[in-house]
């Protein structure tokens, strides 16, 4: 594993796609009903926890590996559709902030808050899932592609089975030749959530983290069912092996820490 190329992450930006305002209205919209209590619970839980992305992850201490990957994706000029296991949906809120990223969200309570957590963080969401509203909820960002905004997918979401990549991504790159871009990100200290299917991480302040990013993958807009299989056994590789590159990072620095 070479040198991180960066100790802290580049700067956010809003992106140049970023759609005004009324575009943002429509495309967060959430076709489900909820109760006047639901509604109550999703607005302190939303500020909760957009509060709790801010402060901690004001603390984190990054390390970057792989981010020429990140701009040989963005030379292509064609869009990015970040890819990366849901348990690390927090600190990778944290890091991609305020560049316009679409992200596909479920329509039921716990998507609809994190929807909105994300959402104050300067991102789109698309609602649906790998079982409702996905069709629609691709074809939104499929449109928000072709106008310049990136995508990103939870690609085991939204209930699992954990680290089991499903065919958004690469049904996503085959219709707007957009560059899959694999990433993960492992954290020093955490909190881990054991009673949820994914173990969700939630890092502890002024905790060490680190993201690898992989080169990107491209499907081809003529890329057959067998092909397409193919790249989605690709994908799933990348986000393993990144995987492992993680918990060995994770790893070393327990050793060193212990040896203080």
């Amino acid at each position: 594993m070479s040198d991180p190329l960066i100790k802290t992450p580049p700067s956010p930006t809003e992106s140049a796609g970023t759609p005004s305002s009324k575009e943002e209205m429509r495309l967060g919209e959430n076709p489900r009903a909820f109760s006047l209590w639901e509604r109550v619970q999703m607005r302190l839980a939303s500020w909760a926890g957009y509060l709790a992305v801010l402060l901690i992850g004001r603390s984190l201490r990054w390390e970057v590996y792989g981010w020429e990957n990140w701009e040989a994706a963005t030379q292509r000029a064609q869009g990015l559709i970040y890819t990366f296991w849901h348990r690390e949906i927090f600190s990778a809120c944290w890091f991609w902030r305020k560049r316009g990223i679409v992200v596909m969200t479920s329509r039921n309570f716990d998507g609809e808050y994190i929807a909105r957590i994300i959402q104050r963080h300067g991102y789109g969401a698309a609602r649906g899932s790998s079982t409702r509203g996905a069709s629609r909820a691709l074809a939104e960002m499929i449109e928000c592609l072709r106008k310049g905004r990136d995508a990103a997918f939870t690609i085991d979401g939204p209930r699992g089975p954990r680290y089991v990549a499903k065919r958004g991504s690469v049904l996503l790159s085959k219709a707007t030749g957009a560059a899959i871009l694999c990433f993960h990100i492992a954290l020093r200290r955490a909190y881990v959530f054991r009673r949820t299917w994914d173990l969700t991480q939630f890092p502890h302040p002024f905790s060490r983290a680190a993201i690898f990013i992989a080169p990107p993958i491209v499907v081809s807009p003529q890329a057959s069912e067998e092909e397409q299989a193919s790249k989605l056994r690709e994908v799933q590789n990348t986000l393993d092996n990144l995987r492992r590159q993680g918990e060995a990072w994770a790893l070393r620095g327990s050793k060193i820490e212990n040896r203080k």
